[in-house]
């Protein structure tokens, strides 16, 4: 019954911005952390960024640390994730996440749902 769906993803030219949104449903109280991981063709997934949902705490993957931002609309159940001043190494499908770890992990194997996924592509 938990359920997370991504939307925003798109073409952007290098330079710009998008603004990525992960709407949950289900046992949101059992969501420690949500997080969103992107993933290129031939390359393993990699986390971007998370947020505890209980006090608000955000952890970032120091190559998108000030580019990235993420933040939480906690009366609609929804995390963004803000993408800012692209190019062409940020194509890739980028995937929400929910942890119910009490600590924000970077490995995907420590989160127990994820969501579809969404084509995000930088291009001229």
């Amino acid at each position: 019954q938990v359920q997370l769906v991504e939307s925003g993803g798109g073409l952007v030219q290098p330079g710009g911005s998008l603004r990525l949104s992960c709407a949950t449903s289900g046992f949101i109280f059992d969501f420690y952390a949500v997080g969103w991981f992107r993933q290129a063709p031939g390359k393993e997934r990699m986390f971007l960024a998370g947020i505890r949902w209980s006090d608000g705490t955000t952890s970032y993957a120091f190559s998108v640390k000030g580019r990235f931002i993420i933040s939480g609309d906690y009366a609609r159940n929804v995390v963004n994730l803000e993408l800012n001043n692209m190019n062409a190494e940020d194509t890739a499908v980028y995937y929400c996440a929910a942890s119910n770890r009490t600590v924000i992990a970077i490995s995907p194997s420590h989160w127990a749902y994820w969501g579809q996924g969404t084509q995000v592509t930088v291009s001229a």
